[in-house]
């Protein structure tokens, strides 16, 4: 059963920003959101699922080089969300865009629907 669910995402030009949004209406893994590691992942076409910014239970961020200084990921314990903001988005950061705990769960299953971001040139 996967409780997180993704939405924000959209048809935007380059340049433009969007701001995503993850909530957990359960536990995950059966983990108390909070004690968890959490992550946006980034499927692009043709490509596979890649982890594009991180952030621990306590706090401390990672992203990928490619998002660095444009993306900002951010977390509520208390409502147990997950947001990024994306600023001036790119062609390439066109894909669906999930989160979930890091590291990513091996099972398709223990995925959520994800939120399409097309980015157009």
């Amino acid at each position: 059963q996967v409780d997180l669910v993704e939405s924000g995402g959209g048809l935007v030009q380059a340049g433009d920003a969007l701001r995503l949004s993850c909530v957990a209406s359960g536990k995950v893994s059966g983990r108390i959101f909070s004690t968890v590691a959490m992550g946006w992942y980034r499927r692009a076409p043709g490509k596979q699922r890649e982890l594009v910014a991180r952030i621990s239970r306590s706090g401390s961020i990672n992203y990928v080089d490619s998002v660095e200084g444009r993306f900002t990921i951010s977390r509520d314990n208390a409502k147990k969300t997950l947001d990024l903001q994306m600023n001036s988005l790119r062609p390439e950061d066109t894909g669906v865009y999930y989160c979930n705990q890091v590291p990513g769960p091996v099972r398709e299953r223990d995925w959520g629907q994800g939120t399409q971001v097309t980015v157009s040139s």
